[in-house]
């Protein structure tokens, strides 16, 4: 692969990391939070998204077609990728090299959490009910929680941490100052959106949140 090219495709491939992957992903855990208010809450949220105007159109070419594209280039990214954790066990290193292993790591979650929700929903036609009931139900294998937790966990530090790079990258934050800074910033948002993620996934295991959904 040339230079030029090379340089094209990681641009692209950063740029959708954010917009619109990075944007969807703290949408969709925000979303899911609405699970802590309730079964009603997350249902009436979940109705108001699918009343979208052109959510097959959006859900194809600004959330799958930009993942795909993410996820396969960040892969081949991730094995050309040469790391010196060994060698040079500093910081920054070492969030480069986690930000690959959890590149691989959230590329397999993705694929296991659409299929086991979206595509269903649209292989069975679903309701926003059944969905929620869906997932409380994934939610009560101990082993599946288990692994909804780490998966959530390393997309949204593959999310934020990608974000620092990103405003390096592009030029944002160019001084050790400005870089402190936002490794500070990046910091609190991965905490915070880590808490929406997994209080939602909680509250699906939850025996209110299945009681809720059992008088619809």
């Amino acid at each position: 692969m040339s230079t030029q090219r090379s340089f094209f495709n990681r641009r692209i491939h950063s740029l959708l990391g954010v917009i619109p992957v990075g944007f969807f992903l703290v949408e969709h855990l925000f979303t899911n939070y609405y699970a802590t208010r309730g079964a009603d809450a997350f249902v009436e949220k979940v109705e108001w998204l699918w009343g979208l105007p052109f959510l097959l159109v959006l859900e194809i070419f600004f959330i799958f077609l930009p993942l795909l594209y993410h996820g396969i280039y960040g892969l081949y990214i991730a094995f050309q990728a040469k790391n010196n954790v060994g060698n040079f066990g500093t910081f920054r290193n070492w969030m480069f090299f986690l930000q690959r292993v959890t590149g691989v790591v959230t590329l397999v979650y993705v694929i296991w959490h659409v299929w086991e929700t979206r595509v269903q929903v649209a292989l069975y036609d679903l309701t926003s009910e059944q969905l929620a009931q869906l997932m409380a139900d994934l939610m009560q294998n101990p082993v599946v929680f288990a692994l909804y937790i780490i998966g959530v966990l390393c997309a949204v530090f593959h999310f934020s941490n990608g974000m620092w790079a990103f405003l390096v990258s592009w030029g944002v934050t160019v001084g050790p100052r400005a870089q402190l800074v936002s490794t500070w910033v990046w910091s609190a948002v991965f905490v915070i959106v880590s808490y929406l993620g997994i209080s939602a996934l909680f509250a699906f295991a939850r025996p209110e949140f299945i009681q809720q959904l059992a008088q619809h």
